[in-house]
């Protein structure tokens, strides 16, 4: 993995550009050069590879990033926007000539409309805080990742972050309605708002997701959903991954969406019910967590036909949850199994692709496989309802050579679910993690395309340059790009 290289011109003037930033964002520790302050952002979730900043600036208004960015793009400055840096792609890794923007400072909720269920919040917000803020109400926010009590809202949306509940209530994507957002020429631009649907080209959806490709997000409104009447979780243990992987198909074949529906191989279950004493069944080799949701009829109804199906695939064991107590215990060992697996290996690369249900048991075979010629243990959790997969590739960094035995593991894993009609990511993003496995989803013509979105929105690349994309064009390469004053910027058609 390579990432550009330092621009040395940008890092000899590297004082006069903490001073002019400073000019911007005043008062104490709104611009950091310190070495050992700027240790804190030399990586996110992603922690093998990690880049002190240049230096780190934090605003706290939206007019101050529209200063820090119109400076920077004037300067030809690079810049690598940062929530919370829970990113375990690398999106938020900084650049060695780069100034880290980070958003931290945005963390207040603006407005709460229960009339049109939507909350308006800064990015800085943690994604449990919104639900937190509307819970004694009966209202709670829908996406719900692991590091939902760290994430910030912003990183969310660059990601287009998922979660246990993302099967039935959708990703950041569906439950978005509205951005701000700082263009890198410092142009501020509001996308959608309260009401449903904007008219005109779908730009949230191409903007969440983006990774801090394309601009730095200072607003955000999302929906909120009202709470169900009633929630049940089952927990049923199979024999073998294959009849766990059958029985969520046939769930869904069966025409039932749950809110939920996760699943955990042996070295997962052992790891997390030592960790969070959650109650899960140790004599299987794989465990469904399924949870329904709804009038409390219908919810009786499905846990029994959810019952019958996962008996009818070979459960070995099932126990359904009678108190809201014993159906969060469940969950927190799912949710804590990032770091319960910490517990039992030095190091693990968390992996994100996704692929279709029914190929569900023919991919952990092939790991399985995988893991054997690697020679490195392999922990699998993920988000079975939608395919969603985190295999944990356990390792020790301190061993010559297993860091990068343990990314070639993971790069075949990723290969293979593009193999079975899977893609790259589900959820946490390309990063600079898959930045150079792209190629093998898409064609040059596919991804020439796509950068001509990136040059409409930033015709100098400076926006979190490295990530994303294999080799980065220069815009002129790709055809012309017409910016439009006061307007969102598209590129015309190109002429080859």
């Amino acid at each position: 993995m390579k990432m550009p290289e330092p621009d040395k011109a940008v890092l000899a003037r590297r004082e006069e550009i903490a001073k002019a930033l400073a000019r911007i964002v005043p008062g104490d520790g709104g611009v950091i050069v310190d070495p050992d302050e700027l240790r804190p952002y030399e990586s996110d979730g992603l922690t093998a590879y990690r880049q002190p900043p240049m230096l780190a600036v934090l605003p706290e208004t939206t007019e101050q990033v529209r200063d820090v960015l119109r400076y920077c793009n004037e300067n030809g400055i690079k810049v690598v926007p940062r929530g919370s840096g829970t990113s375990l792609s690398g999106g938020a890794l900084p650049l060695a000539d780069g100034v880290l923007l980070g958003m931290s400072r945005f963390n207040r909720i603006l407005e709460i409309d229960y009339d049109n269920r939507c909350v308006i919040a800064q990015p800085g917000v943690t994604n449990l805080g919104i639900t937190k803020a509307v819970e004694h109400e009966g209202f709670y926010y829908a996406p719900d990742p692991s590091s939902q009590i760290a994430c910030s809202i912003g990183g969310n949306i660059a990601e287009n972050a998922g979660g246990v509940h993302c099967l039935k209530y959708g990703l950041t994507t569906n439950n978005v309605l509205g951005l701000e957002l700082v263009l890198i020429d410092g142009e501020i631009v509001r996308i959608g708002g309260k009401h449903l649907d904007a008219d005109g080209y779908d730009l949230l959806g191409v903007l969440t997701g983006s990774e801090g490709l394309l601009g730095v997000v200072t607003e955000v409104t999302v929906r909120i959903l009202r709470s169900p009447e009633t929630v049940r979780a089952m927990l049923a243990g199979f024999p073998s991954n294959e009849q766990a992987g059958d029985c969520v198909g046939r769930i869904i074949g069966a025409g039932i969406i749950p809110g939920g529906m996760e699943m955990m191989d042996r070295l997962a279950i052992k790891a997390a019910e030592e960790f969070a004493k959650a109650g899960y069944p140790l004599d299987v080799e794989a465990l469904l967590i399924i949870e329904l949701d709804g009038p409390e009829r219908e919810v009786d109804d499905l846990i029994d036909r959810v019952a019958r199906i996962a008996t009818d695939t070979g459960a070995s064991t099932i126990r359904v949850s009678e108190t809201d107590a014993e159906r969060e215990a469940f969950w927190a060992g799912r949710k804590a199994a990032f770091p319960a697996v910490g517990r039992i290996s030095p190091d693990y690369y968390c992996m994100d692709g996704t692929i279709p249900r029914h190929r569900l048991p023919d991919v952990l075979r092939r790991i399985r496989e995988l893991s054997e010629t690697y020679g490195l243990r392999v922990a699998n959790v993920f988000h079975a309802g939608d395919g969603n997969m985190h295999p944990l590739i356990l390792y020790d960094a301190n061993i010559p050579g297993e860091l990068e035995k343990a990314e070639a593991f993971g790069a075949e894993i990723l290969k293979l679910c593009v193999e079975v009609g899977g893609v790259l990511t589900g959820e946490h993003g390309v990063g600079v993690e898959k930045r150079d496995l792209m190629p093998e989803m898409f064609s040059k013509d596919d991804l020439d395309q796509q950068q001509r979105v990136k040059c409409a929105f930033d015709p100098s690349s400076l926006l979190n340059p490295g990530k994303m994309f294999p080799v980065l064009h220069r815009c002129a390469e790709l055809g012309r790009v017409h910016v439009h004053h006061g307007k969102l910027p598209f590129p015309d058609i190109p002429r080859f």
